[in-house]
């Protein structure tokens, strides 16, 4: 696996939770950060007739795409 900032597994993985909060991080071998933003993502969605978790949805999903991106594995 390639790891380090800006390397193209990064950049995947980044695409990946783009479509998908925590697909990235899935993509990275990361179960337990994949499965929360998955979750905490999913339910901001859920309820986004209420504006208030919708944007913070979107908020922690852009997290979860920087996070994928700027992820430097084990060296």
């Amino acid at each position: 696996m390639v790891s380090g900032q800006g390397s193209g597994g990064n950049v995947l993985a980044a695409v990946c939770s783009f479509f998908i909060p925590g697909l990235g991080q899935l993509v990275q071998g990361r179960l337990l950060p994949a499965f929360l933003f998955f979750v905490v993502v999913g339910v901001g969605y859920f309820f986004a007739v209420l504006i208030i978790p919708a944007v913070i949805g979107g908020l922690i999903h852009l997290w979860s795409i920087i996070d994928a991106a700027r992820f430097v594995g084990p060296t």
